[in-house]
Order: C-alpha cells, then sequence, then structure tokens
C-alpha cells in the first residue's frame, strides 16, 4: 500500500457500513455447552443493536438473523 493513498473504505450507504448476510456466523460453536450458547445468541443480539447503533445496516433481517443463529448454534 503506498502511503499517500488512503485504505479502501468498507461499502458504505447514507453514510452506513454495511453488514453482509451470514455475519457473524456460529456454526464453529455448535459443540459447545448449551448455557455457553445461550450466552453467545444473546450477545450476538446485543452485537448487532451496538453495531446498529452505530449507523451500520444489515443486509440480513432481524428475524432472519435469530433464526439463522438460533440454527448455527442448535438452540
Amino acid at each position: 500500500m503506498n502511503p499517500s493513498t488512503p485504505p479502501q473504505a468498507l461499502p458504505q450507504r447514507a453514510g452506513a457500513t454495511i453488514i453482509p448476510t451470514g455475519w457473524p456466523a456460529y456454526g464453529a460453536m455448535q459443540g459447545q455447552p448449551e448455557s455457553a450458547r445461550w450466552q453467545l445468541y444473546e450477545f450476538s443480539k446485543r452485537l448487532r443493536a451496538e453495531l446498529e447503533g452505530h449507523g451500520c445496516l444489515f443486509v440480513e433481517p432481524y428475524d432472519a438473523f435469530v433464526r439463522r443463529v438460533c440454527e448455527e448454534l442448535q438452540l
């Protein structure tokens, strides 16, 4: 990277970073105890809310996000 060339910004729309569908992914956590998976589920919802509060836009609708995370965590 050339020091005089600024790094490429993430895609934005109306000043918001766009978060792609399927991020973050939790499939690797399936082997964890159920209590840990529930904690991760709650964390993932807080993370999404925090990012949305900072202006990030998620391609994946909230209901689809919750369904996907529950499926990935086998909850």
